[in-house]
């Protein structure tokens, strides 16, 4: 009996499934690295922590408007707040506009206190920390600060803009 026949067909059966199981491990690796729901388009850059550093000053600067419609304007359609002053999850423009109604009477001035950025993909990045708001009581005038710990869940729209999708802030615990 001749064994080169049956080495052969072995060594051709190997070789084959190594090629097969290669060109699944590289369309898989394409598969995953490839992003075909990027809102960002083809060949949009990706963001920055500083870019992403900055939504929060975007976020301030339109507290410091005193308007709710402006803050609730930095918010996605389905976003959802969970607010560091109120027990109720917000989860629509209208609770969004409320809750910053009565928050905004505080004048509130926010200072992040530490940060760490996660840029998940192109279009979805998380920024978490602690920040600090100075708040001033309306009927007192009595300035207090408050510190709290934020997480803030930002997805890109097809438009380019950066738009919060969820928004968690509690004040931290008391040590």
């Amino acid at each position: 009996m001749n064994r080169r026949p049956a080495r052969r067909r072995t060594a051709v059966a190997v070789t084959a499934t190594a090629v097969l199981a290669a060109g699944t491990f590289a369309l898989g690796a394409g598969v995953a690295g490839a992003d075909p729901g990027s809102k960002g388009g083809k060949h949009a850059q990706p963001v920055t922590e500083t870019q992403v550093l900055g939504l929060f000053e975007q976020w301030n600067a339109a507290l410091r408007t005193g308007d709710p419609e402006k803050v609730a304007d930095l918010y996605a359609k389905d976003a959802v707040l969970l607010p560091t002053v109120s027990d109720q999850v917000r989860t629509d423009r209208a609770g969004i506009v409320d809750y910053f109604e009565h928050f905004l009477r505080n004048e509130p001035a926010g200072t992040k206190v530490e940060s760490v950025v996660n840029v998940l993909d192109r279009d979805t990045v998380i920024d978490t920390g602690v920040y600090e708001f100075e708040l001033t009581d309306h009927d007192t005038g009595e300035k207090s600060a408050v510190k709290a710990r934020y997480t803030y869940a930002y997805e890109k729209q097809p438009n380019g803009r950066w738009l919060i999708v969820n928004h968690h802030s509690s004040k931290m615990p008391q040590g």
